[in-house]
């Protein structure tokens, strides 16, 4: 994986951070300057940030670990849902469900009953309910493709967190924090570090900024998933290989030896009845 070109970051507008009057003191060591009022990021920082979480995020996905990502702010929905899908990954884009981790027994139920309402659509027991009834599971459907649709995939808690602006997402937080989940964020000059387990200070506020973080982390992300399927692919190649080399091993063997035995046998069995005609009968 390529180190991130802070060039790159420039040209987003990851540098843009809060006005001065909102800032959290504890991202003044991310700071590198203030400009008309407004702080900015220092993106070497940001590179260095970037790339240590995107390489933990990679063996997160190498280990066969889910890593979900959070991001219900109206310029972050599209860009999480698209780059967390390309990922295989799931995320939460529409309100955080309460106890979506610290509960997660209970929403697995709702992902669950999701699932058995598409079977009796299937098995046409949806078609024998009356009008009403009918209204009213398409629209509890449709609530819960809503809010749950893009985690039916994740059937247990997930190995780590991705969030985008951290205030907002702070219930997200608590719950992730509670259950020792590791959390990547993006933070902002008015966020507090502390919280979040892999610091990236970047503005979380900006379209092409989130879009240009959310595609390093993704990609490794894609990385450390094709890691293990080629991981998994050589294993059973591993397995299936002894049994098909056996034979080709063993059969020089025997081919050499056969030769050698026959050879010197051959002459002495035909030499002693030649010359001793009577020696077999008297043995």
């Amino acid at each position: 994986m390529a180190n991130t070109d802070v060039k790159d970051l420039l040209n987003a507008g990851v540098h843009f951070g809060h006005l001065t009057r909102k800032w959290n003191p504890n991202m003044a060591p991310y700071i590198y300057m203030e400009r008309n009022g407004i702080h900015i990021i220092n993106l070497y920082k940001t590179a260095a940030k970037v790339d240590e979480a995107a390489e933990a995020m990679k063996k997160i996905a190498a280990s066969g670990r889910k890593i979900l990502f959070v991001a219900t702010k109206k310029q972050a929905k599209d860009i999480v849902s698209s780059k967390a899908a390309e990922a295989k990954m799931p995320y939460i884009t529409e309100r955080w469900p309460g106890g979506m981790l610290t509960n997660f027994v209970t929403i697995r139920k709702a992902v669950k009953k999701m699932a058995s309402i598409d079977r009796m659509k299937k098995d046409g027991t949806f078609e024998t309910l009356s009008k009403k009834e009918k209204l009213q599971v398409s629209r509890l459907r449709a609530k819960l493709e809503k809010n749950l649709g893009s985690i039916t995939e994740m059937t247990r808690l997930p190995g780590a967190l991705f969030v985008v602006d951290i205030k907002r997402e702070h219930i997200a937080i608590k719950e992730a924090q509670k259950l020792k989940i590791p959390i990547f964020a993006m933070v902002d000059t008015n966020s507090d570090p502390r919280d979040v387990d892999f610091v990236i200070p970047s503005n979380d506020d900006a379209s092409k900024s989130i879009d240009k973080i959310l595609s390093i982390v993704t990609e490794a992300v894609s990385e450390g998933l094709t890691t293990r399927q080629s991981e998994k692919d050589a294993e059973n190649k591993g397995q299936d290989a002894p049994a098909t080399e056996a034979p080709a091993k063993e059969a020089p063997a025997i081919e050499a030896a056969a030769p050698v035995a026959e050879a010197p046998a051959a002459p002495a069995v035909e030499a002693t009845p030649a010359k001793e005609g009577e020696a077999p009968a008297e043995a």
